[in-house]
């Protein structure tokens, strides 16, 4: 269900300020040309709505599980726990994925990724890499819905025109295929999701 208003997204969550970087693992979409065809259909469509930053195919990604900020966290843990990753991973098989319709949220136009359980399962063995190394794994493992975000909202204002935008634009699903998860250096300065990638781990 579409909701009635956006709100600002890039309010400063607890522990986040300008300069500091978080350790979390994300899945990227580099090389994932039909993925960027959709993206970027949509956001023409949305590209002369108010109040929506929109995210570039650099920086586009799924949001998978976060390890913690890297002044907590030191570089060897976190280097550590790509590790131990890597075995995990490899059990697993590549696997592909489709994005469809985005749908809106109050601070987000968010694109549902479908089948979810393959992500899923991805995510609990990146859960279990970090338990190997951390006494406690940050974040709950319930209640993960596996979406990619390809604009954030940065101001009030009614939702509808977005939802219109949607469904008019009507831009064919993309198809992705799931090879590896980064495990990267985040930050949110410039009012966008920004990293650099610390370890590729790639899926067996």
């Amino acid at each position: 269900m579409t909701p009635q208003a956006m709100r600002n997204h890039w309010w400063w969550r607890p522990g986040w300020d300008v300069g500091r970087r978080f350790y979390t693992w994300h899945l990227t979409w580099d090389g994932q040309h039909d993925v960027h065809r959709f993206a970027d259909g949509y956001r023409r469509a949305m590209s002369g709505l108010p109040g929506l930053d929109l995210i570039p195919d650099r920086w586009l990604h799924l949001t998978m599980q976060g390890v913690g900020f890297t002044d907590d966290v030191p570089e060897e843990t976190a280097t550590a726990i790509a590790a131990a990753a890597r075995p995990r991973l490899a059990a697993l098989h590549s696997f592909g994925v489709t994005l469809a319709a985005p749908i809106v949220d109050p601070e987000a136009i968010l694109v549902p990724v479908v089948p979810a359980e393959p992500v899923r399962r991805l995510r609990q063995e990146l859960r279990l890499a970090i338990a190997e190394v951390l006494s406690e794994v940050p974040e709950p493992a319930d209640g993960f819905n596996p979406h990619v975000s390809i604009g954030y909202s940065h101001a009030e204002g009614p939702a509808a025109p977005y939802a219109e935008a949607i469904e008019a634009a009507a831009i064919p699903p993309a198809k992705a295929l799931v090879t590896h998860a980064d495990l990267i250096v985040i930050h949110r300065d410039h009012q966008m999701y920004e990293w650099t990638t610390l370890a590729e781990v790639p899926l067996g």
